[in-house]
């Protein structure tokens, strides 16, 4: 079990406040000057350079969350945790397909959000709501996920965050995320995200020494960590008969995180199609790093690290903890908290975005200006993060990791009305409208059938494979659609208007509370 560690606490402390603040004072630079421009406070104009795109892609895909989690997975479950790797490798080349093909879009017709290409392309607000209804709903918990990261790496110094004189803490860190973060948006997630890289080079720089100091190399981590998983029943590789599951987990992880608003956000804010390309080339630096990670976890179990029941996230940690001397292992730990910071603030901002052009605007103040647009989402940002903090609070973490695992059903189901818009526009928007509602609603019985495994074995006569969750949602999703549209086209229902081909603008509501099926 953890004990506390109180040595660690001030040094842990001093790097999350100090990069807190240095955000903050980021924030008070001034910039050009410009009137108020969702393209300017979400996007940063559109003219983010290459290093920039590169350390903000990065550092909003691979969250505090997720370099916690990995090294938990391969210490929880072997080999099979080592689908986390495949699914970052495979994002590479499919990023390259679909966001260059996006960014173009975007930038010939205006657009900032997902839901603004699904509506430009399919002319139906309905379907525009259904896609950010997902949004919202999928990123919400993983927002909640980055304050449970700084939870982690709390416990892992045997601190509770729960803690009644800990929680100021954590609400001064996310106070201080506010304040410098958010009043000029995406601007400073792009200067503070070169922190975020440096620090987790450095996070990991140290960790491989800490382990070589040891004495061991990897053969004997590899040999020891295989021997603990075999007396488990488990192995360092993937477990036979979970083929199908492996496939589709990183296959589904990969559609689902090119989905999410914060990754669309960060790629229209690159400077131009060839700057988001070659900044999307960096992505395998850092899946490297996440290899690292996932080491780490099999490190720890070979060193013999102990974590509470549920809490196999608490290996990393443990491990850096049991290496180092306090004030370094404080260091660290710090440095692992702050890689909850950046992807927060872009979350944060793409869901206000969201709210204030998607839904504010569309349906309650059709008339709003650029400039309103952007004072509702100011405001928008930081009561999204307060309702992710007291959801972290709320729940346990355990629920709130299962929510996550509903976000990614979820946010998948957007695949076919905002990825396959990028291509074609031959399914119906209403034949779309019911394949998302089919894929919303099996994707969560399953799950939540299965209780909350992201996994699903199906029977197929005398043959049992096994499929993760929400890519079986979405193939329902796009069955339903295919079926459908030739049959609406056949009864002459009429679609909307296309502005990808009319080169206009996207169609606004004219009227405030006009909720029409369309």
């Amino acid at each position: 079990m953890l004990s506390p560690s109180g040595g660690s606490f001030p040094f842990f402390c001093l790097v999350v406040t100090g990069v807190a603040v240095a955000a903050w004072a980021l924030s008070r630079l001034r910039d050009p000057g410009e009137l108020p421009h969702p393209a300017g406070w979400t996007l940063a104009r559109r003219d983010v350079g290459l290093g920039g795109t590169a350390v903000l892609l990065g550092g909003t895909v691979y969250t505090a969350y997720t370099v916690i989690a990995v090294p938990g997975l391969t210490y929880a479950t072997g080999g099979f945790g080592l689908y986390a790797l495949t699914y970052t490798l495979l994002l590479t080349p499919a990023a390259l397909i679909v966001l260059p093909r996006l960014h173009q879009a975007a930038r010939r017709h205006g657009l900032v959000t997902a839901a603004d290409l699904a509506l430009a392309r399919h002319g139906s607000h309905a379907l525009s709501l259904a896609v950010v209804i997902s949004g919202l709903l999928a990123t919400m918990p993983y927002l909640a996920l980055q304050v449970l990261g700084l939870g982690a790496a709390l416990r892992g110094m045997g601190i509770d965050p729960t803690n009644p004189r800990v929680i100021p803490g954590i609400l001064l860190v996310f106070t201080l995320l506010t304040a410098g973060f958010l009043p000029r948006g995406l601007r400073v997630c792009v200067r503070v995200a070169a922190f975020k890289a440096v620090l987790m080079a450095t996070l990991l720089t140290v960790a491989l020494i800490l382990l070589l100091r040891q004495g061991t190399g990897g053969g004997w981590v590899f040999d020891e960590a295989g021997q603990r998983l075999a007396a488990r029943g488990m192995s360092l590789a993937p477990p036979a008969g979970t083929g199908t599951a492996y496939i589709t987990l990183a296959l589904g992880s990969v559609l689902a995180q090119l989905m999410y608003p914060q990754v669309l956000t960060v790629a229209l804010a690159a400077r131009c199609t060839d700057t988001l390309r070659r900044a999307t080339l960096a992505l395998p630096l850092w899946t490297i790093a996440l290899g690292v990670f996932a080491y780490l976890g099999f490190a720890a179990l070979a060193y013999g690290i102990e974590t509470p029941a549920g809490h196999a996230e608490l290996a990393a940690p443990a491990l850096l903890r049991k290496l180092a001397a306090p004030w370094l292992a404080g260091l660290l730990l710090g440095g692992l908290a702050v890689a909850a910071l950046l992807p927060a603030a872009v979350m944060a901002i793409g869901m206000a975005t969201l709210v204030a052009r998607n839904l504010y605007t569309e349906y309650f103040n059709p008339t709003a200006t650029p400039k309103h647009e952007v004072r509702i989402a100011r405001f928008a940002a930081p009561v999204i993060i307060s309702g992710a903090l007291v959801f972290s609070f709320l729940l346990q973490p355990q629920d709130a990791v299962n929510l996550h695992l509903l976000g990614g059903v979820w946010i998948i189901q957007t695949v076919p009305a905002v990825g396959c818009a990028l291509y074609t526009r031959w399914f119906h928007h209403r034949a779309l409208l019911v394949g998302w509602a089919i894929g919303m609603t099996t994707g969560t019985a399953l799950t939540v059938a299965h209780g909350f495994d992201s996994v699903v074995t199906l029977e197929f006569g005398h043959t049992h494979l096994s499929f993760y969750v929400a890519f079986v949602a979405l193939v329902l999703n796009l069955i339903a659609a295919a079926l459908l549209t030739p049959l609406l086209d056949r009864a002459g229902v009429m679609r909307g208007p296309d502005t990808f081909a009319a080169r206009g603008g996207l169609p606004r509501r004219g009227s405030r509370f006009a909720f029409r099926v369309d």
